[in-house]
């Protein structure tokens, strides 16, 4: 295990939600992975793509509609595929002008990242992931009718809600491997991969979301990481917060987080995936550590001055 080969998770607060929001929250982001760089780690980066891939799943529909010579609507894998692109492009460039600001030539690359799903995964019958513009009603059974399932999230407004599915493998693997053995900064598995299905020597997309966390600890677990490190818009993991009872972790086992679990206190979509993640990553070997941190102290949360550190 290299002590110094770290997985960061970049939440979506690292990228807002709009083009012009998306170019200056990356040069924030940058700052924290040239810090990390500057301390000799090495780094493969992955990232949230929750409004990006949504905005372009609308309107790749949307160009389907009013086009008459193009009634095909883009498949999610597709969608996915070009928020890692125009994503990394945006971050790649960032982590590369500030590592040269601070005289440091390092080649920073973003791979189109394909990661393995189990066609039989539970998540395929009980969808999680709401994407996509508001549907009336009459759109919306439509899209029943094509198989795709529907919530309405507001009366008479309508919304695609598809899966979720667990990482198995990462394709790429052997690409970001050799990247990083080369001292090269990666991102890889952006907005959790695409998620694609083993259908022979074919790989087929599928309809589906991983869990940008989730495929983070498969990468880390893949490249022999010592660390994975979750950055995100606050500064510890708490529970209870603004209550007499509230509790914030500098330091956590899995264990103690098992229990909490229990008692419901992790949001099922925004921070359980990341304690689940953390989990199954440090309990598969002791020398592991996971850190939920805020972004703009990524370094001091690595020599433990800030953020929670999870344990086995």
């Amino acid at each position: 295990m290299d002590n110094k080969r770290i997985v960061v998770a970049l939440g979506r607060n690292a990228f807002g939600e709009t083009f012009p929001e998306q170019q200056a929250n990356v040069k924030k982001a940058a700052l924290a992975v040239a810090d990390l760089v500057e301390a000799k780690y090495h780094v493969v980066i992955t990232h949230s793509n929750g409004p990006q891939v949504g905005m372009i799943q609308t309107a790749m529909t949307e160009f389907a509609r009013l086009n008459p010579d193009n009634r095909t609507v883009a498949p999610m894998s597709v969608c996915g595929a070009m928020s890692e692109g125009y994503i990394g492009y945006d971050l790649q460039n960032a982590i590369r002008e500030e590592l040269l600001n601070r005289g440091i030539f390092k080649t920073v690359s973003t791979i189109i990242t394909q990661v393995r799903v189990d066609p039989f995964d539970i998540a395929f019958s009980e969808p999680s992931k709401i994407i996509g513009r508001y549907m009336t009603k009459e759109e919306a059974e439509a899209e029943e009718e094509k198989g795709n399932y529907v919530v309405e999230e507001e009366p008479g407004r309508f919304r695609r809600i598809i899966a979720s599915p667990m990482p198995i493998d990462i394709y790429e693997i052997d690409a970001v491997k050799a990247l990083l053995d080369a001292d090269q900064v990666v991102i890889a598995a952006g907005g959790g991969g695409i998620p694609v299905l083993q259908q022979g020597s074919h790989l087929k997309g599928a309809s589906a979301i991983i869990e940008k966390d989730y495929t983070a600890a498969k990468m880390a677990e893949l490249v022999d990481a010592s660390t994975l490190l979750f950055l995100t818009g606050y500064d510890k993991l708490t529970i209870e917060k603004g209550t007499a009872n509230e509790k914030a972790f500098d330091k956590v086992s899995a264990s103690e987080l098992h229990k909490y679990i229990k008692d419901g206190h992790f949001p099922a979509v925004t921070t359980f995936p990341k304690v689940d993640a953390s989990i199954r990553f440090v309990t598969a070997d002791p020398e592991r550590k996971a850190v939920i941190s805020n972004l703009d102290k990524a370094l001091m949360s690595l020599e433990g001055k800030s953020g929670t550190t999870i344990t086995a």
